[in-house]
């Protein structure tokens, strides 16, 4: 949408923002050609000016020819401009389009952000315009030349102006335009990194329980295998189930990349598949506990996958990093928010205190990027009577929360 409307905006835009950029040497052309057609239809109007001879030619062709390198040297194209247009007007030629290419030099200077130049450039023709028609005249030809009207004056003047507003108006529009192009980037990448840490999240949190529930039934089934087959095929069946879940999930979040346009295939999980979670734990030798407080209402999409996945990671870090084989989860219901606290008693394996994971992994920061990506807050830490303890606390505003980001 935003480039539709940048693509069909003002119809001038366009001109605008070609303005400077394009190939220098094709509007030189145009003003050399235009200048000297132009003076010599000059020529016959004005029969008390001086009449066109080979320096006046060579004038009227420096100022475009220097018009070629206004886009690399815009200054200096301004100031030599202006100083080949009062050579030609103290020589008493024709008025005519001789002022169009000083136009064009100090428009150019403009655009480029030299202002100071482009004024400075007006400024000396401008003076010495007023030298030469009200002092100098007496010397200068045309012979018998009285000063020049102040009429005219004022509305040399008022052209300049003009032409040095538009200019004025096309830089603040062009960098205008500039900023927006460059915001509407920041923001593209900024959406661009959201999606890939939401996908890295789902990512960690699907493979990360998969992989601690395969890991331990992979264990059970090897330590049983001569001892209690049959104990052995129920872990080996426990690893399938949970290794086709995991190719599931993991093919629903690659499905978002191949097709971002389209809906996800199936719902994404939520806290009405806490018990299928309970479950996946108890085939792991977990034992979880489950108790609710308030009363429980729908959540929205965000906040729902959020608070499987926090509690997901909650009980796979129990699982790889705790001894315990038991984990509390009470889940709170507030009028405004839902709280998720998952409670083991330990001890640690691996010399991480009260099952926090060891090595730094990615399960804790992967719990508070979700909870504050909606605005929420996690917290975790051994309990004071050992073990360790999360606690999650998650807006159920989530969406008014992220129409105020």
């Amino acid at each position: 949408m935003d480039e539709l409307r940048e693509r069909h905006g003002p119809p001038w835009r366009r001109w605008v923002e070609r303005t400077g950029r394009g190939p220098a040497w094709r509007s030189a052309l145009f003003v050399a050609v235009f200048t000297q057609i132009g003076a010599g239809w000059a020529a016959h109007a004005q029969s008390g000016r001086v009449a066109l001879d080979g320096f006046a030619r060579l004038l009227l062709l420096i100022g475009p020819a220097l018009l070629v390198v206004r886009h690399r040297h815009p200054v200096a194209v301004a100031y030599g401009v202006s100083v080949a247009t009062l050579v030609y007007v103290g020589a008493g030629y024709p008025y005519g389009p001789v002022f169009l290419g000083l136009a064009l030099a100090c428009f150019a200077a403009v655009v480029a952000g030299h202002r100071r130049a482009a004024w400075g450039a007006v400024g000396l023709f401008w003076a010495g315009h007023l030298l030469i028609g009200h002092w100098l005249y007496r010397w200068l030809p045309p012979s018998g030349d009285g000063p020049t009207p102040w009429a005219q004056e004022v509305g040399a003047t008022a052209w300049v102006l003009a032409v040095l507003a538009v200019a004025e108006l096309v830089r603040v529009r062009r960098e205008q335009w500039a900023r927006e192009r460059a915001e509407r980037a920041a923001a593209e990448r900024r959406r661009v990194d959201e999606e890939r840490l939401r996908i890295a999240r789902e990512l960690h949190d699907v493979l990360a329980h998969s992989i601690s529930v395969i890991n331990v039934q992979a264990g059970v089934g090897l330590a049983l295998l001569d001892s209690d087959p049959e104990q052995a095929r129920t872990a080996l069946a426990t690893i399938k189930a949970a290794s086709k879940e995991a190719l599931g999930e993991v093919r629903q979040v690659l499905d978002t990349l191949r097709s971002p346009g389209e809906a996800p295939r199936s719902p994404a999980p939520g806290l009405d598949r806490l018990p299928e979670l309970v479950e996946q734990a108890a085939t792991a030798g977990l034992s979880v506990d489950v108790t609710a407080e308030g009363e429980a209402r729908a959540l929205p999409p965000g906040v729902d996958l959020a608070a499987f996945r926090i509690l997901q990671e909650a009980l796979t870090n129990v699982v790889r990093h705790s001894g315990s084989r038991t984990a509390r989860i009470r889940l709170t219901w507030r009028p405004h928010a839902v709280e998720l606290q998952v409670d083991d008693e330990g001890p640690a394996t691996g010399g991480a205190p009260g099952g926090a994971p060891s090595g730094g992994g990615n399960g804790l920061v992967g719990m508070r990027e979700r909870a504050s990506a909606l605005g929420g807050t996690v917290e975790t830490g051994p309990r004071p009577d050992g073990g360790f303890r999360v606690i999650a606390v998650l807006p159920l505003q989530a969406d008014a929360f992220e129409e105020d980001q």
